[in-house]
């Protein structure tokens, strides 16, 4: 716990925002002190929920007026830079809701800013801060799992369908950023491809392929339009195979002792074995990833370290989310993924 409270205001109040809030009205490091929305609506139900916070729809008068720390930015992703922009002006820390930007030039002005004005930048990657997802990344570390050769994720539903994005910026940010997160690379290119069933020209279903320097792959299938509720992904080791499913409210991740190793003394020909062992299911203590989440972005704040899904994360994310929208475009071609900042 940190000696003083982190001095928080919140711009949002909307789907997401009432979630931050929750969390950071319970955390012990946090003092909500203010809340931002251009819809009086939304600041009344805030207001009614929590009488001690004050609430303004001027967002100047917000940055100014009641002595934050810093900014929780949960409001609808084409707003995130403008907003995000004027918190880092104003010197102070900033979180903002997942995708960081639309574009990869805005993500890299804030991140760019943010080194300047010496303040904390960090991206709601909620999956970053996943108990059974931290987990995986320390089995992977273990050596366990052999070396990673292949991943892949899919998130498919019927609905939500959407006419302003795209079904993998809709939906893939936290794929893409898992991805990303376990392997600890960044993808040199990407191939995509879409189709638009449902809206002209907004792809409701997308197969996307990551490639890395090491010679890994990942691929993520996306989909408005599919008769399952799917949240899994699976990674392909050279010892063992893993299959992480988010829709388990318990057994999330089963480990298979399957593999293919090198024979001997077999028939003639024949130079490769398959192997069919155990399977294993781990027992996680799990934790609400929002709080872990939150309560990270206090502690960055009150110590100036670097926050696990900082700008840089979010800019990564967001360039393979415009280079996937770039490779449908030109028909599945290769596109360059590389930033530096």
């Amino acid at each position: 716990m940190t000696a003083k409270p982190v001095r928080v205001g919140v711009v949002g109040f909307g789907y997401w925002g009432p979630n931050l809030v929750r969390n950071l009205d319970r955390l012990a490091d946090a003092q909500l002190v203010a809340a931002c929305d251009t819809n009086e609506k939304n600041l009344g139900k805030l207001a009614a929920l929590y009488p001690g916070v004050a609430t303004t729809s001027d967002l100047t008068a917000f940055l100014s007026g009641f002595g934050l720390d810093a900014v929780v930015v949960a409001t609808s992703a084409p707003s995130h830079h403008a907003i995000a922009e004027q918190v880092i002006a104003a010197g102070l820390h900033c979180y903002v809701e997942k995708p960081l930007t639309l574009t990869s030039a805005d993500a890299e002005s804030l991140v760019r800013a943010a080194d300047a004005a010496g303040v904390v930048l960090m991206v709601g990657h909620l999956m970053e801060y996943h108990t059974g997802i931290n987990w995986i990344r320390d089995y992977i570390a273990s050596g366990d799992l052999g070396e990673v050769l292949y991943l892949y994720a899919q998130r498919l539903n019927l609905g939500k369908v959407r006419a302003e994005e795209n079904a993998f910026w809709s939906l893939a940010p936290h794929d893409v950023s898992i991805v990303l997160y376990l392997l600890g690379e960044t993808p040199d290119y990407v191939s995509a491809t879409g189709a638009a069933y449902l809206h002209d020209g907004v792809q409701d279903t997308v197969f996307a392929s990551l490639h890395f320097p090491s010679g890994k792959m990942a691929n993520i299938h996306v989909s408005w339009l599919d008769p399952h509720k799917v949240r899994r992904f699976t990674i392909v080791g050279s010892k063992k195979m893993l299959v992480f499913d988010d829709m388990e409210a318990t057994e999330k991740i089963w480990i298979y002792d399957k593999g293919v190793e090198p024979a001997e003394a077999l028939a003639y020909g024949e130079d490769l074995s398959l192997r069919f062992g155990d399977i294993r299911v781990p027992w996680i203590q799990m934790k609400e990833p929002l709080s872990l989440e939150v309560q990270h972005f206090l502690d960055c704040c009150a110590s100036g370290e670097t926050p696990r899904s900082d700008g840089r994360d979010g800019l990564r994310v967001v360039r393979v989310l415009e280079a996937v929208g770039e490779s449908m475009a030109a028909g599945g071609a290769p596109v360059s993924t590389i930033v530096e900042v």
